[in-house]
Parts: structure tokens; sequence; C-alpha cells
């Protein structure tokens, strides 16, 4: 016998809404509908990309860095930093451009070496980033001779064909000195006493020498 529904029967499940579509598909909220308590959207990884860099030039030369503030955000300020005795230090700021390039400049005015960094200090849309760059070194041009044979060194030790490092007559033993002759540097002390012969600065000894490239006599480049 056929028995009509009545009222009490369950009724078929409503369609949901549009929104509650919408959001279950994107994880927010659809057009006009105020988003969930608690809902946050996803942090943006801001990064520092180089594509050039120049950390070896002589004093008065201008240090060209490039590189891109990433995801492309245009109009921020990149600073390039020295590390000191007090911290980290400004040494010269840009703006970046369409899609996040940049160029940033720096004339430095005289030798020495130096860590240095890249920083995008952040704002109220994105977080900060860094970025390492290594060691600049500001070379000014020094006259050289090179040494061997063995003995004591004036600075303490013996003198042997592997013994790295130069002779120079007023810097104090054990000082720290970059050199660069062509494209190759070292980073060597000062173990002895030398040259005396006018012009020269550094005696190189045998291993700085080879490590150099470096002839008889010539100029090199020097942080010192």
């Amino acid at each position: 016998m056929y028995v009509p529904a009545t009222s009490a029967q369950s009724a078929a499940p409503a369609t949901p809404p549009l929104a509650a579509l919408l959001e279950t598909a994107t994880g927010g909220s659809a057009p006009g509908i105020a988003p969930l308590a608690g809902l946050r959207a996803a942090p943006v990884h801001v990064a520092l990309a180089v594509r050039r860099h120049d950390l070896n030039v002589l004093a008065d030369r201008t240090s060209t860095i490039a590189g891109v503030l990433r995801p492309g955000l245009a109009g921020r300020t990149v600073t390039l930093q020295a590390l000191g005795a007090h911290g980290w230090s400004r040494l010269a700021s840009t703006r970046t451009g369409r899609a996040g390039r940049f160029r940033l400049r720096y004339t430095p005015r005289r030798a020495g070496s130096e860590r240095v960094r890249l920083r995008f200090a952040g704002d109220a849309s994105d977080p900060g980033a860094r970025r390492a760059l290594g060691r600049l070194n500001v070379y000014r041009l020094a006259g050289a001779s090179w040494y061997g044979g063995g003995g004591g060194l004036a600075c303490g030790g013996q003198l042997t064909s592997a013994t790295m490092g130069v002779a120079n007559k007023t810097l104090p033993c054990g000082s720290q000195v970059t050199l660069r002759y062509g494209d190759r540097t070292v980073r060597v002390r000062v173990i002895d006493r030398g040259p005396y012969v006018a012009g020269r600065e550094f005696d190189l000894t045998e291993a700085t020498k080879r490590a150099l490239g470096f002839g008889d006599t010539g100029q090199v480049w020097s942080t010192r």
C-alpha cells in the first residue's frame, strides 16, 4: 500500500553554500566573505641572490655587487655592510628596481681587508634577509721580490721551501697581509724583516712566490 511521506521523515542533505566550497578549495575565504578566525597567509620567503661581485679592488676603484631581492621585491633598500670592532656598519646602499634587481656600487678609499655582507632590513610586508659575501680586499700597489734558502727568521722559526709568509721592514711580526698577483690571492703573515733594496716593500718566501705565480721582482697588490 502506498504511504505518502510525512513531515517527520528526514529531508535530503542541503547543498553546501558556495562560499564554503570556495573556502575548502582555496584554503581561504571567498570574495566578500570574512576569513575564519586564526587563518593566516603563508609567510613569504625573502632571499638575496648575488649574480656578480667584485671583492678584490684597488683603493679608489669601484666595487660592484649585482643581484636580486627575491621574490622580485622592487623599491626596497639593500645595504652593503662591513664587520668591524663594534659590529656591522653601513658601507653603501641602493634601491631595488623592477623584479627586485639591484646594482650596488662602493668605492673604498684605503687599503684593507674586512668581512662584508648584504642586508635587507625588512618592512611591514616582508621579513628581512642577509647574505654573506666573504672578504672585501682593498689593495694598493707595492714593490716585491722573493728569497729562499734556509736559516732563522726574524720573527721566530726557520725558513724552508714550504714556509708561507713575507718579510717587511715595518709591519709587526704576525701581521696578516692579503697579496694578489694576476688572478691569484694569498693571505699570509709577516714572518721576517726585509727587503733592504730601495723601492721594494715585501720579500716573498719561495712558497708564497709559487702560490702567487710571481716572477723575480715586480709589483703586487697588498692590503697593508
